[in-house]
Order: structure tokens, then sequence, then C-alpha cells
């Protein structure tokens, strides 16, 4: 059998389902087989994008300075795309595609037009990056934001749009599979991963809208088609896809954590309907959070940036504190439920911390609870966004969401995608279940130091030269040396740790051992998938997880008394 065409091979009958020896999901290869092209592309512009955090990384830390001053944006742009963007959106597909047809039991249907979405999503990622890296003479490499009127090609602009219509196209099929689940299949209320996957790909459709609404119209100005172009309107649109993209990411990343954490951790669902609640809260308040990028901006009312930034971004914050209860609190019942632990953490200490689905999974909700979820609100704030927009410390709250959240819960994503689709045990399992453990502790430490660059110095987000001398100033950031020191050397680290990641997945997948149809491959939880006999849900204790809500809160509150008195001092610097 050829190579590529083992990669998508399984055990099906002849109606091309398969029993899953884990989930115990009836899978069709319709499914499966397109799991595993999204997913694998995704790694591979998680390759890419880390290829580039190398070059970004040694430039940052000024002690080495790798690339000079003019060829930092290129870089910086080929890093972000490819991390931010193209890593994060095929991998949300593939999520789509497990939280449809694969949890509801279903082929996927119109398999031609994911594989068109496919195409195009890989076309236009092609193009961007050839239009970031081929840029020259007066043109500038068109970072993330790619703002109106720097000088960036018209086929950066073309690019991007077809990218954003292939990943429409590419969630069709999911679409019609929850259509054909609810007008021709059993009319009970969506699974709860089903549900949260379908909110997602709302999510996604609004956010993908104002994409194409604002490459669009720079597209049409860069041809001239229209002779002028109003900055502040790109800006309004822009920041849909831009802070849009990243809260797919969080709504995905929230669905993976309930099934991963139930299927590998034995997490029950301590209350559907208020998990369901947390996922509509989103619906209408989650996207109004990209307002922080645009506190500085002219053209807005007073407001409109203090209805964004509290009323609209507190339903949003209350959503993520709901999960940031259940999710917990559904691991402790279900393991309580089971008999595993006593004590206040008892259930905890004794989960499988050694597989490295459950590690990724728990070290996201922790990291992105403390270090991304905490700052968001912070930084959110119209009055503490001063101390925050567009220094440093932003930065490192994008790696506090994406970096340290998403990335390590789709990292579970992918480890429990070996064993249970590619069907495949791990080429090493030491390394597989170091893997979390080593990003998660270095990217943390990385991330942390960003913020405190960008919050104690002012050091900016966007200029790589900047601890002897802002160019074009006598202004010296040199106190903030000793803080790029560690920045350097945990993000040269966290580099490391992907490369250890995509050596044993991409190992494990073309030469790990091929595990028996029936093998549960050592990932259910101590006593099976399903808690046998236990007392109810409600009958459990958590304080467990109440103690733990407690540190969170007090933390939050501490973080939030701090940068309060830093903004108090905001005004002394330079006195």
């Amino acid at each position: 059998m050829n190579p590529v065409t083992a990669l998508f091979a399984n055990d099906y009958d002849e109606d091309g389902f398969r029993n899953c020896s884990v989930t115990g999901l009836d899978i069709h290869r319709s499914a499966e087989n397109h799991v595993k092209l999204f997913g694998l592309t995704a790694v591979i512009a998680m390759v890419v994008g880390g290829l580039f955090a190398i070059s970004v990384a040694l430039t940052r830390w000024e002690l080495i300075g790798l690339i000079p001053e003019d060829g930092y944006y290129r870089h910086l742009s080929m890093h972000a795309w490819n991390l931010l963007i193209f890593w994060m959106v095929f991998m949300e597909i593939a999520i789509l595609y497990v939280g449809g047809p694969m949890v509801l039991g279903r082929r996927l249907p119109i398999t031609s037009v994911a594989k068109a979405g496919w195409v195009t999503m890989v076309v236009g990622a092609v193009g961007i990056n050839w239009s970031i890296w081929t840029v020259d003479g007066g043109q500038v490499a068109p970072l993330l934001t790619a703002y109106v009127p720097l000088d960036v090609p018209a086929a950066f602009y073309a690019s991007a749009v077809l990218f954003l219509v292939g990943a429409t196209v590419a969630a069709l099929p999911f679409f019609v599979a929850i259509w054909k689940e609810k007008r021709l299949g059993s009319s009970e209320t969506l699974p709860l991963v089903a549900f949260g996957a379908f909110v997602t790909s709302i999510i996604a459709v609004m956010a993908i809208l104002g994409g194409i609404a604002a490459f669009s119209y720079a597209l049409i100005w860069k041809l001239e088609i229209i002779n002028s172009i109003n900055a502040g309107i790109y800006r309004q649109l822009y920041w849909i896809i831009g802070h849009g993209s990243q809260q797919i990411n969080l709504l995905a990343m929230i669905t993976v954590w309930y099934f991963l954490t139930h299927v590998v951790g034995g997490a029950v669902v301590v209350s559907e309907k208020v998990s369901r609640s947390a996922f509509i809260l989103y619906l209408f308040f989650i996207n109004l959070g990209a307002a922080h990028h645009l506190m500085v901006d002219p053209g807005l009312s007073a407001g409109w940036r203090i209805f964004n930034t509290s009323y609209a971004f507190y339903g949003a914050a209350f959503a993520s504190m709901i999960h940031a209860f259940a999710i917990p609190a559904g691991i402790e019942a279900g393991r309580r439920q089971r008999g595993l632990g006593g004590g206040l953490f008892g259930w905890l200490t004794s989960a499988p911390w050694k597989n490295p689905v459950f590690s990724s999974t728990v070290f996201s909700i922790i990291l992105f609870g403390f270090v991304g979820g905490i700052t968001g609100v912070l930084m959110g704030q119209l009055q503490l966004n001063m101390t925050w927009h567009n220094t440093f410390a932003t930065v490192g709250h994008f790696h506090g969401t994406v970096a340290v959240g998403t990335t390590l819960a789709f990292i579970g994503l992918v480890f429990f995608v070996i064993k249970t689709m590619f069907r495949r045990d791990y080429l090493s399992g030491t390394l597989a279940s170091l893997v979390p453990y080593f990003y998660a502790s270095a990217m943390g430490i990385a991330t942390l130091m960003m913020m405190y660059i960008g919050i104690l110095y002012g050091v900016p987000r966007r200029t790589s030269s900047v601890v002897r001398n802002i160019p074009g100033t006598d202004f010296s950031l040199s106190a903030a040396q000793p803080l790029f020191m560690i920045f350097g050397v945990f993000a040269v680290l966290a580099i490391t740790a992907g490369a250890l990641f995509v050596l044993v997945s991409v190992g494990s997948i073309l030469f790990g051992r091929q595990l028996d149809r029936d093998d549960d491959a050592g990932l259910l939880p101590d006593g099976g998938l399903r808690a046998d006999g236990g007392e109810s849900i409600h009958a459990v204790d958590m304080r467990g997880t109440f103690a733990l809500c407690l540190i969170f809160m007090a933390t939050f509150v501490a973080l939030y008394a701090l940068n309060w008195f830093l903004l108090t001092r905001l005004w002394s610097i330079g006195a």
C-alpha cells in the first residue's frame, strides 16, 4: 500500500463505518479521513510558523539580534499568519468534523465540497506566504493587521479573501450534517460537544464575513477600482476577523476541553443547561471584545467604548467563568463517582498525568484561565487598556490565549487522533508524556516575560530594537534587558518543545506500532468511560473545584488591583 494511502486506511464495514474502541462512537471513513487531512495540514502550518518563531524570538532577544530591523516584519508576518491563523483554522475545521458527523455517528456529507474548501484554503495560505516573502521595493511585509494605507501587495489581499472563502466552503459539510441531524434524524437536543461545535461555527461565520469585507475593501482600493479608502472603517472591519479569529479559537478550545476531559479523564457534565447557556452568551457578546483594539481610534464615541468594554464585555466574561467552573467540576464529579481519589484534591492528583492527552488539556485549562483569560479581561477594560495598548504585553496576552491555551488543547487533540484515528502507538511514550510539561512551562514563562516587559516598561510590540534605544530618540529602555534575557532563553526552549511535539506526532504516524482493532490505546479513564453505579452528580462533593475557583478569583482580584495601581503611576513616567 502507498505510504500516503496507508495514513487514511482503517478497518471499516461495508457501509464505511467502524466503532471506535475508545469513544464508542460509530465513525464513518469520510469524516475520519477529512479530520486527518485538515489535521495534518495544520501541523505543516505549525512547522512553518515555528521555523519563523526562531528568527523572531532571536531578534527580539536583542543580545543576539538575528534579523536587521528592515527584515523583522517579514519574519514576524510569516510567524503570525502560520501560527495564529493557518495552524488554528485548519485544526478548527477538523474539530467541526469531529463535533458534527463523528459525534453524531453520520457520514460527512458533500465531501467534494470539503475537498474544494481544503484546496482553496491551501492555495490561499500559500498565496499569503508568497506575498509576504516576496515583497520588495517600497512595499512592506503585511503583518497580520495589514493596515491600510500601507503599501501591501494586492496578491496578499486576494489570497486572504481566498483563504477565508475556502474556510467557509470547508465548513459547509458540517452545517449540512447538523441540518440532517435536526431535520431528518433524532429530535433530541444536540450532544454538548456537537452544540459547542455548532456555536463555534456561527462565531466563525461572523468573523469570516468581517474578514472578507475588510480584505475585499482593501483589494478593490489596491486595484484602483476605488480611489480612496477610509482607514477607520477598514480597521473596524478588520478587527471582526482579527479578534474574531481568536474567538473561534476560544470556542473550539472549550469544545475540545469538554470532549477530551470526558474521554480520557472521566469527566461528566455537571449541568448541560448551564454549559449550553454559557455557549449562547458567547454568541451575543464574545466578538464585541474586539473593541479593546480600537480604544484609541478617534472615530468611535465614548458611549460605544464604554458599552463594549463593560456591559457587553461582562457577558462574555461571565460565560467564561461558567466554563471555568463547569469543566473542573465535571472532572472532579466524574472521578469521585468512580471512587478515584479522596480528600480535597485527590481526584486531581490521581488523574492520568502521564497521558499527554490529559495533561495537555488540563495545562491548557489552567494556563488559559490564569494567563490568557485574566489578562484578556484586564486589557479589555477601557482604562487599563491604556497601559497595555500596543506594548509587548499585548503580544504576551496573544501567547497566553493562543500559544499556551489553544495550542496546548490542540496538541492534546493531535495526540488523541494519533491513537484513535491513525491507530498508531506513540513513537516514544516517554517523549510524548514530556511534551505538554516542557511546552507549557517554557511557553508559560516566556509569555509572562512578554507581559512584564510591556506593562512595567512600556516596550512597544512592533519594533524589534528597543533595549538600547528606540530608533530616532534618546529614550532608554535598557532597564528591561534582564527580562529580555529570561524571555529569550524560555522562548527558545518553547520552540524546542514545539519541535519535539512535531517529531513525536509525525514519527508516531509514520513509524508507530499499529494498534489492534479493539485496543483502547490506554486512553480510557480508570473505571471506564462511564461511571457505573456511582452516586448522582449533584450528590458528589465538589469542594476541590470550589477551592480552585477561590484561588483563581484571588489571583484575579490581586492582578486587577495591581494593574489599577500601575495605571495611577502611568503619568509618572519620565517625571
